[in-house]
């Protein structure tokens, strides 16, 4: 093959990998079409050129080996008399492989050269104003700018039908806003104010939508991002300051945002036990005792949420049967139970040694030359890591391909530093 077809090869892969973003959006199938896309490219290019050194790195190799467990560990969902189990799960568990495969991509073949990283900046930095402009205007008219209505009526969905945009918002907003503020801070007054308004602007959108999660994602993430960059220490201060202000005033405002952002907060911190999820977690760990080696299996917590041989007390001990089937769910809202219900024990450790030979090269260097677009990726992805916290599946959709987005895109910018 000539050096003219792996340009066009290359040239897919690119484009293929800068639309993903706007199909995580709107177009979840095709979304999974752009990143497979990505991937095969990506392989094909290895086979032609004999470039298989991506495969030598620790999170890669844990990335298979932990597919590989899921997979066995799907194997025995017939014996266990569990419906919908079976060559479902087990086809399932061996497909996850193509999410590390596309962060592979993204990290080591065409996204990863200075022109890919520079437009994966710019379309992640243009969705999250996008997102930021139907919110806001959701926020003062009712409706988003396609004339769709809060979600359940409380709700900000911007340019949404269902309330996703602030799990969206709290991971895009910190590698596209960071170092737009970064830029700001070094010039004279007034233009400096624009570094204070980009991240003040960046979390009060996330708060006005009213979800407590992505609230504490955006900001763990910016004070993870201040701890690394002494610099951005009184803007990110005085985004904490203004933020903490701003969600009071919400009981006059806005108070069923209020309502969700402080009372409701208070009840789930006070009673968490026996809150859903909290019977989720105990239900998680419930299977993962009984099945310590391996779980249920891909998709396992679903089948066997419901199966009274499950049940446990709440936590706190207050309700005998942990809830019941009313609380099940398809998964249990917290990536590392998750590991835990369908991989067991063995599984849970994976993951959380998956989680560290990430965070381990995305965070390289970052004390010595606190990169901004760097810093942004880094913190984004801790803040996703963080064990106590709830959770969409790891490998659902559009959430999981946002999460691989990030940490390819993250690695792409780690070793061009490097090199």
């Amino acid at each position: 093959m000539t050096d003219l077809h792996l340009q066009r090869l290359d040239r897919v892969s690119l484009v293929a990998a800068l639309i993903t973003p706007l199909l995580l959006m709107h177009a979840h199938g095709f979304a999974e079409a752009s990143m497979a896309v990505v991937a095969v490219t990506f392989l094909v290019r290895c086979a032609i050129t004999g470039q298989w050194r991506w495969l030598r790195e620790t999170w890669m190799i844990l990335s298979l080996v932990w597919c590989a467990w899921l997979t066995l560990a799907s194997l025995h969902l017939p014996a266990l008399g569990l419906e919908g189990g079976g060559t479902r799960a087990v086809l399932q568990a061996l497909m996850s492989i193509r999410f590390p495969l596309f962060a592979a991509a993204l990290a080591f073949g065409a996204p990863s050269d200075a022109e890919g990283r520079i437009w994966m900046f710019r379309v992640v930095a243009a969705s999250v104003v996008y997102i930021c402009v139907h919110t806001v205007f959701q926020f003062f008219f009712g409706v988003n700018l396609y004339g769709m209505r809060p979600a359940w009526g409380v709700l900000l969905t911007g340019p949404f039908g269902s309330a996703r945009a602030a799990p969206i918002l709290a991971r895009l907003m910190l590698p596209a806003v960071i170092p737009a503020a970064a830029r700001f801070l070094p010039l004279r007054m007034p233009r400096q104010l624009w570094a204070y308004a980009l991240l003040l602007g960046g979390m009060a959108v996330i708060a006005i939508i009213g979800q407590r999660i992505p609230v504490l994602l955006g900001g763990g993430g910016l004070l993870i991002a201040a701890l690394l960059m002494p610099r951005l220490r009184p803007a990110v201060l005085a985004a904490a300051i203004a933020t903490a202000l701003l969600i009071p005033s919400f009981a006059v405002i806005a108070p069923s945002i209020y309502f969700r952002l402080v009372p409701d907060t208070q009840r789930m911190l006070t009673s968490f036990a026996t809150t859903r999820y909290g019977e989720l977690y105990a239900r998680a760990l419930e299977i993962g005792e009984q099945r310590p080696i391996v779980g249920l299996g891909f998709d396992g917590f679903g089948l066997g949420c419901p199966q009274p041989r499950y049940f446990r007390p709440s936590f706190d001990g207050t309700a005998a049967d942990g809830g019941g089937t009313d609380i099940c769910w398809v998964h249990p809202h917290n990536f590392y139970f998750e590991a835990l219900a369908t991989g067991g024990f063995p599984g849970v450790t994976l993951f959380a040694a998956l989680a560290l030979a990430w965070l381990i090269p995305l965070g390289r260097g970052l004390w010595r030359n606190p990169d901004p677009l760097r810093v942004g990726l880094f913190a984004t992805t801790l803040a996703q890591l963080v064990p106590f916290q709830s959770t969409g599946s790891f490998w659902s959709m559009p959430m999981g391909g946002w999460f691989y987005l990030l940490v390819g895109w993250g690695l792409a910018e780690a070793r061009a530093h490097r090199s």
